[in-house]
């Protein structure tokens, strides 16, 4: 009986952490689609470079990138781009070179210039350092099932504006339904349409958002498809090695189960 409760109490947990508790931090986070979701998602280039362009033109005025080579951007695993087109890309960033104590056009061997404003956090690890999706309590049962949900905490800030904004201490906070506790000093940085896609991909504020989501989350993992290739080649040489252990094992011991039968 004991037994049958605790199993009946875990089936809840997790049917109530999947569901009712997407939320990070007591803020309501949307389950989007990415495609490198699950242990054979891979990234999406098209998307990632969409993304790229949402964080130049509307994020980078605030936000920085410090952990993050302009180089990568190059990478197997990266955006696509050649290396003349990183080159090209890492010249819309200045870079104060303390050698030449100025400020120098950026090149690839350089990273993403650090956060411009000082009250903006630096989002080059920010879609693994959120947790989108919690509970309950703590159990980690909904983070199994839905995965850490960085990115969704990312996009659904993004869209999770309502439009009601207050006045406190001399700042202005905007009511944002995935932010805990509901109000956020930062202002609406997407409305939609905000930039031209080169692909004609469409631009409303969900897609600008999901796209935003998916290159911050790869500047957080940009080797994630490295990870999840040496993970499934891992798992499949300890499955083949434990079938040839099992083998192995029941030839030894075959004569000698033989020999205790017969005697």
């Amino acid at each position: 009986m004991k037994f049958v409760k605790t199993v009946f109490i875990v089936l809840s947990a997790w049917f109530v952490g999947s569901f009712s508790f997407a939320a990070g931090g007591g803020g309501y986070v949307k389950d989007f689609d990415f495609s490198f979701e699950g242990p054979f998602g891979a990234y999406d280039q098209t998307q990632l470079q969409r993304g790229l362009k949402v964080y130049t033109e509307v994020c980078s005025s605030c936000h920085g990138l410090k952990y993050v080579p302009l180089r990568t951007l190059a990478d197997k695993d990266g955006l696509g781009y050649s290396e003349d087109q990183v080159r090209a890309y890492a010249e819309y960033y200045e870079i104060f070179d303390p050698e030449l104590d100025d400020y120098r056009a950026a090149v690839p061997a350089d990273h993403f210039p650090a956060v411009v404003d000082a009250g903006a956090p630096d989002l080059s690890l920010m879609a693994k350092a959120r947790a989108g999706f919690h509970g309950p309590y703590g159990t980690g049962i909904s983070q199994l099932v839905n995965g850490m949900g960085g990115p969704e905490y990312i996009a659904s800030l993004l869209t999770g504006y309502t439009g009601e904004e207050k006045e406190e201490y001399g700042s202005v906070f905007y009511e944002n339904t995935a932010y805990p506790g509901k109000w956020i000093a930062m202002a609406p940085p997407l409305y939609g349409e905000d930039v031209d896609y080169d692909d004609g991909h469409a631009n409303d504020i969900y897609s600008e958002a999901q796209d935003v989501a998916a290159f911050l989350m790869w500047a957080a993992e940009p080797k994630m498809m490295a990870r999840k290739h040496s993970g499934f080649v891992g798992v499949l040489f300890l499955v083949l090695l434990s079938v040839l252990l099992y083998l192995t094992n029941k030839r030894l011991w075959a004569p000698i189960k033989k020999e205790s039968i017969s005697s």
